[in-house]
C-alpha cells in the first residue's frame, strides 16, 4: 500500500501519521509532504524516520494507492485534482469539496457505502459534525429525525496550533487575541469563522449543510450555534433533536450501546478531559427533549481524532476493504 500525506507537519497531519499507525496496515510507502519551510522536517513512522518534503505539483504526479490532504482548502483545491489523476482515492480534511454534489462526504458508520466502488476525491467532514453523526444516524433509523437545535462547545485545537499557543500565552499574561475575535481564556466566543448574511457564522454553516448532506435528508430543520472555549482538546455539542415518530428512551439507549465507534454513558457524563486517546463518539444525559418526540443529549468527541484524522484513516480502510486491499 503507497500513501501520502500532504500537511503532515500540522497537527492533524501528526495525528494521521499516529492513526494509520494504529490501524496496523502494513505500508510499502509513505511520503510526507508539506510546505517549503517544513521541508525536512523528520517524522517518525513506527519508529522509522522519514523527511518531510516539499509539496510540488511533480509531488503528486506519482501513483498513490491513497492521498491524505490535511494542508487547507486552499492547497486542496489546488493539488487534489493533480493528485487524484495519478491516484486512486484522495482524502481531503478541509472544507474544500463538502459543497461539491458528485463528492461524497463520508462518515464511515453512517454512509461509507458511498465508498463501494468508487474513485477519485473523498471529503472528510467539519469535526463537530463527525462526532454527532454517529448518535444521530442511530436515533434517525429508530425514529425518523426531523429537528434539530446545537450548541457546541469548541476547543482551541479546532483552529490548529495557533489556537493552542494563543491560549497558552494568554494564561501566561499576554493581552494579545491571537487568531480569535475576542480574548480565550476564562471566556468563551459565540463565533467560529466570520458572519454570513443570513446571521450565522461559517463554523455553523457548515454543520447546517454536512448535516443534512450526511444523513440523506435535505429537509433536515438544523439551527447551530458554534462557540470556542478555552479547552485545549475535545469538542462537546448540546444537542436537541425531534423527530417524526415518538421516541423509547429504552430503545434509544440499547440502539446507543451497541453502536460501532459509540460510547454511551446511561448514568453519568463525559467531558472534555475525560476523552484521552478515544477515537469514540461519546454520548450521555439522555433525556426526553420538550415532548415524547424529541430527545436532548451531551455528546463528546477529540477532535483532532474522531473529528479529524481518525475518520479519515476510516475512510481510507473502509474504502481498502470494498476495494479487496485489506
Amino acid at each position: 500500500m503507497k500513501i501520502a500525506i500532504i500537511g503532515a507537519t500540522g497537527e492533524v497531519g501528526r495525528m494521521m501519521i499516529t492513526c494509520l499507525e494504529e490501524s496496523g496496515v502494513q505500508l510499502s510507502l509513505l511520503d510526507l509532504y508539506a510546505s517549503k519551510r517544513s521541508m525536512g522536517t523528520v517524522l517518525y513512522y513506527n519508529d522509522r524516520p522519514l523527511k518531510v518534503q516539499e509539496l510540488t505539483i511533480d509531488s503528486l504526479l506519482k501513483h498513490y494507492d491513497y492521498v491524505f490532504f490535511s494542508a487547507g482548502a486552499g492547497v486542496a483545491k489546488t493539488f487534489a485534482p493533480i493528485a487524484v489523476e495519478a491516484s486512486e482515492i484522495v482524502i481531503d480534511n478541509s472544507s474544500g469539496f463538502r459543497r461539491e454534489e458528485l463528492i461524497p462526504l463520508v462518515v464511515p458508520e453512517v454512509n461509507g457505502d458511498l465508498l463501494m466502488g468508487y474513485s477519485g476525491i473523498v471529503a472528510n467532514p467539519n469535526c463537530s459534525t463527525i462526532q454527532i453523526m454517529l448518535p444521530l444516524a442511530v436515533l434517525d433509523k429508530l425514529f425518523d429525525l426531523k429537528k434539530l437545535v446545537l450548541s457546541t462547545y469548541q476547543s482551541v485545537s479546532g483552529s490548529g496550533h495557533q489556537g493552542i499557543t494563543t491560549l497558552q500565552k494568554q494564561r501566561k499574561g499576554s493581552l494579545d487575541k491571537g487568531i480569535y475575535p475576542q480574548t480565550i481564556d476564562l471566556n468563551v466566543i459565540p463565533q467560529i469563522g466570520a458572519f454570513l448574511d443570513s446571521g450565522y457564522c461559517q463554523e455553523e454553516e457548515k454543520m447546517h449543510f454536512e448535516s443534512r448532506k450526511i444523513l440523506r435528508k435535505d429537509d433536515l430543520m438544523v439551527s447551530a450555534t458554534t462557540v470556542r472555549v478555552p479547552v485545549i482538546y475535545g469538542h462537546s455539542v448540546s444537542i436537541y433533536a425531534e423527530f417524526a415518530g415518538e421516541v423509547d428512551l429504552a430503545e434509544a439507549e440499547k440502539a446507543l450501546t451497541n453502536s460501532p465507534d459509540l460510547v454511551y454513558y446511561p448514568n453519568t457524563y463525559v467531558t472534555p478531559l475525560d476523552l484521552g486517546n478515544s477515537d469514540d463518539s461519546h454520548t450521555c444525559r439522555l433525556r426526553l427533549g420538550t415532548d415524547n418526540k424529541s430527545l436532548t443529549f451531551w455528546n463528546v468527541g477529540h477532535n483532532v481524532r474522531i473529528g479529524a484524522a481518525t475518520n479519515a484513516v476510516r475512510i481510507f480502510l473502509q474504502h481498502a476493504k470494498y476495494a479487496g486491499k485489506l
